[in-house]
Order: C-alpha cells, then structure tokens, then sequence
C-alpha cells in the first residue's frame, strides 16, 4: 500500500512537471508571437519584385553554380539585421535618429541620399512586377497597378501598426508557391546539392555584376531601416531581445531559402532545358515553368511575384519615410494620423504615387530597371553597413549589448567583401 501510494505521487508530480512545461510552452510561444513580425517582414520584403527577377535570372543564367553564395549571405543578412533590431530595443531609436545624433548631418545626408536612390528605383521597379504578375492573367496594368497603390495606401495611411503588421505577415505567406514550383520543376537535386558545396568564381564582368545584384537584393539598406524602426515602432524593449532576435533569424532562414527555390526553379526550367537563358521580363521566368511543371506553377509562380511586390510596396515607401523623417527630426510611425505626422504621411504617399505612376509609363525597360536597381543596392550597401557597425559597435551607446570582438570581426569582413566585390566590378567594366 506504501509503495503505491509513493508510486501515485511520483506519477502525480511527474505529470505537474508536464503541465507546467506545456503552459511555459504556450507562455514561451504567447511572447514570441507578440514580437514577431519585423524580422520576417523585414527579411522577406528583400524577396520581391527586384529579387525575384535577379533570382531567376541567377538560375536561367548560371544554373545552380551560384547557390553555394546564399549561405555566406543568409550568415551575413542574419548578422547585419540582428544588430540593426537589437539597436532599436536598447536605444529606442531607429537608424537615421542614430545617425544624425553620433555622426552629424553630413553623414546622415549621404545615408538618406543612397537610401533615396535606391529606394527610388526598388519602389518603380514593385509596381513593374506586380504590372507583370497581374498581366499573366489578363488584367491590365493601367487597372491593377493603380488599385495596387490605393490599397496599400489605405492600409498603411488608415490603420494601425498591428494591422499593418498583420496584413504584411499573411502577404509572405504566398512564398511558399515557390517551393511548390522548385518540385513541379523537377531539378536535378543531385547537381544541386553539388554546386551549393562547391563554390566557384569568376572575374567576367556579367558574373561580378549579377554576384553585386543578388547580394543587393538580398541584404539591402532599406531592410536595415525598416527592421529597427518597426522594432521601435512596435514597443519592443530590451526585455523583449531574445525573441526580437529569433524573429530575426527566423525571417532570415525563411527568406534565403526563399531565393534558393527559385534559383533551383528557374535553373531546372530554363538553363537546363535552354542553355544560358536572359530574361526580357520578370514575367519570363513564370511562363517557363508551364512548359515543364505546368499551368499550375506558372500560376504559383505568378501569385508569388503579385504578393511579394505588394509586400515590398508597402515596407519600401514605410522604410524611406521612417528614415527621413527620423534624419529631420520629425514625428513619425505608422499609427500616427496625417495630422500628427504630416512629413512621414506625406512621404509615404508621394512615394506610393510617383512609383505607381512611373511604372505604368509605356515600353519602361523591366528587366533593365530591376537588375540595374540591384546593382546600385550592391554599391551602396557599404556606406550603410558602415554605420551599422560604428554604432552597434559602440560601448557608450550600446552598453552591454555592443559588439563583442568575434561578433565585430565577423561584421567587419562582410563590410570588406561587399565593397571588395563592388570595387571589382567598377575596375572591370571601366578597363575591361
């Protein structure tokens, strides 16, 4: 009877154990939730239009030889946006606020100009793809682009920061068409499992440039802006860092391996089946998939491109508008009403408007416009990634949360390979 009853309490208190780890669990998963958002939106926001066409013009181009490139870029994106977010929840302030306060305004106008002219063309270059999304079912772009605009508009400009960040949260789930397209394409897995461990390299000048453009379009500086002003404009604190981070590198897995899908899709479509392939429009890429994987993931494809330009359409203007606002000391954030931040509004919709009405000017080169804007990302990345890393690195304004030497390290070689590269690519188109 003792040793039953003995028996009774140790299955009693191993059960208490139980449900004490499952409601942790919940807890753990109730506080995860309630930060999540700016990491993943910010990561896969670098997955739209743009990266979309510079993807798949990896894969038609080269195949999969240049997959082996996103896993320093996923380790390199991680390391740069976790930095950005763990600046926000310990000073409260976003990137251009910091800028202008620790490196004055001849710093801060050289940021917000490469901010400005990437961002200019990226956002151009969203309303092509959505343009060129809807046109693969028959809808016009003089009605879809326009409709387009006014609803991230009225999203954005008329709802709070919890609507906004749900609405962009649903947006990324149309990525996962692209893994059901990387199947439909029945690639040689073998062969990609090959080139992903075996880099390779070359100093021909279409090579360096698209190398720049896929780095560009996926570590970009308005996602660095847009990560730590919406982790401000959230409310998280330090005491939130852990999870803040865990969105991050969630986000940053879920993007990378975004792009290796289509790189692998429009490798198995196009540079196997064709040869080197050049894409005259991002739309190419989705029409290549019929003829081997079928209507279904052309379809998918397609949907994909449509919500990835309308995410990037609403965090790109937000970013830009966040940014200058923030340099010029003006009151800024998403559910702020046009009357309390008229600067941040009203440069969120000029940059909505002039997108939308650019991108539907006739015969606008596409693949042009996207690649090109890539390229320029590539270039100025630099001058951001510098000033990310003075300011993260800094005990006085970090405290306990600065860089430490491995970190700092780690950081700084990325900041050297980026602007080797870019170095590279100018000496080799101005002297062959």
């Amino acid at each position: 009877m003792v040793e039953t009853r003995a028996a009774v309490k140790r299955a009693g208190r191993r059960l208490w154990r139980g449900v004490r780890r499952v409601r942790g669990a919940r807890r753990g998963l109730a506080a995860y939730l309630a930060v999540l958002g700016p990491g993943i939106i910010a990561a896969n926001s670098g997955n739209d239009a743009s990266g979309i066409a510079t993807y798949s013009s990896v894969g038609a181009r080269y195949g999969y030889t240049l997959l082996w490139t996103l896993a320093p870029i996923l380790l390199s994106l991680g390391l740069v946006q976790e930095m950005c977010a763990r600046m926000g929840v310990v000073t409260g302030k976003g990137l251009a606020d910091l800028i202008r306060e620790r490196f004055g305004v001849r710093w801060t106008a050289l940021v917000m100009l490469a901010l400005l002219v990437a961002n200019g063309g990226v956002i151009v270059s969203e309303f092509v793809g959505i343009a060129a999304a809807t046109e693969l079912f028959g809808v016009s772009r003089y009605l879809s682009v326009p409709l387009a605009a006014f609803g991230i508009w009225w999203v954005v400009v008329k709802g709070s920061y919890q609507r906004v960040e749900r609405v962009f949260l649903v947006m990324s789930l149309v990525f996962l068409g692209y893994i059901a397209s990387a199947f439909m394409a029945r690639p040689d897995w073998g062969a990609v499992g090959r080139e992903l461990a075996r880099p390779s390299f070359s100093f021909e000048r279409e090579y360096l440039f698209m190398l720049v453009a896929l780095i560009g379009t996926t570590i970009t500086p308005f996602m660095q802006v847009f990560v730590q002003s919406s982790v401000v404009d959230k409310g998280a604190t330090v005491e939130d860092y852990a999870l803040t981070r865990a969105d991050v590198w969630v986000g940053t897995v879920f993007s990378v391996a975004i792009a290796f899908f289509i790189v692998v899709s429009t490798a198995a479509t196009l540079h196997e089946t064709r040869g080197p392939t050049e894409l005259e429009s991002a739309a190419d890429a989705a029409r290549a998939l019929a003829p081997v994987a079928g209507a279904y993931a052309q379809a998918l494809f397609a949907v994909g491109l449509l919500g990835a330009a309308m995410l990037a359409v609403g965090v790109l203007p937000l970013a830009t508008a966040y940014s200058i606002s923030e340099a010029l000391g003006f009151e800024k954030g998403v559910s702020r009403s046009f009357r309390e931040a008229p600067i941040f509004v009203g440069i969120f919709t000029f940059l909505i408007a002039a997108g939308a009405f650019v991108a539907m000017i006739p015969g606008l080169p596409v693949i042009d416009v996207l690649l090109t804007t890539q390229f320029i990302n590539g270039l100025l990345l630099p001058v951001i990634l510098v000033a990310v890393l003075r300011l993260a690195g800094s005990r006085e304004l970090m405290g306990a949360y600065a860089n430490g030497p491995l970190y700092n390290a780690a950081a700084w070689l990325i900041v050297a390979l980026v602007s080797a590269l870019s170095a590279t690519l100018v000496a080799t188109t101005l002297f062959g």
